[in-house]
């Protein structure tokens, strides 16, 4: 049986993808063994942030590895199609990587932080979304990050978002707290520290996905 795959994709950079790709396979390697692949080098987010897990003695059934091309990226997820797992961490920008992961992801998540000018640079992908359909059937969803689900930007934000990007959204979304950004520094997840908001988002985030992916 192959891996589960979610790719992370988002042409904007800042919009979250290494927080939600990190947690996200932190998450899900409690299940099972789990890769985290960062496609986004020389940068390389995801990879320092395993790095620093590693070096802490807490990978347990988390691995990493990085592809520059999307030609390796094939060669990669071909070679872990044992694990249980494979999260996907996109470039910010349109490339053939990005490409190549809308075709191999079962599922394929777009962060987007709560605001206009983050859905409009979202807009940029649709004509890629629309190329790589041709190909095969696209599992998209969009998750908003840094969202006040309260407010009333973030209701008008909601209409917007699938006016325009025709995106459906999770059920679940991550609020704008400071331990995403300290648990990314320290190579945890925001299940291992203490702000319990973040925990459960998390939990829901990862529960849902693996129930749209079945």
């Amino acid at each position: 049986m192959s891996a589960k795959t979610i790719g992370i994709i988002q042409v904007k950079g800042g919009a979250g993808r290494s927080t939600v790709a990190t947690n996200l396979a932190g998450e899900l390697s409690k299940q099972g063994k789990t890769v985290l692949i960062d496609c986004d080098m020389p940068q390389g987010t995801s990879a320092s942030w395993f790095a620093v897990r590693e070096q802490a003695g807490k990978a347990g059934n988390l691995i990493a590895d990085t592809a520059t091309d999307h030609r390796e990226l094939v060669a990669k997820v071909e070679k872990y199609k044992d694990a249980a797992f494979i999260v996907l961490d996109g470039p910010p920008r349109i490339a053939e990587l990005t490409k190549a992961i809308l075709i191999l992801a079962d599922l394929c998540l777009v962060p987007i932080g709560a605001s206009k000018a983050e859905i409009w640079a979202t807009s940029d992908i649709l004509d890629m979304l629309a190329e790589a359909k041709k190909v095969k059937p696209i599992h998209v969803r969009m998750l908003w990050t840094r969202y006040r689900p309260q407010t009333k930007l973030a209701q008008n934000l909601t209409a917007l978002v699938k006016d325009e990007l025709g995106l459906t959204a999770l059920g679940t979304s991550l609020g704008m707290r400071v331990g995403y950004m300290e648990a990314l520094g320290e190579g945890l997840t925001v299940a291992e520290m203490a702000d319990a908001s973040a925990k459960i988002e998390v939990s829901f985030l990862a529960s849902e996905i693996q129930k749209l992916m079945r």
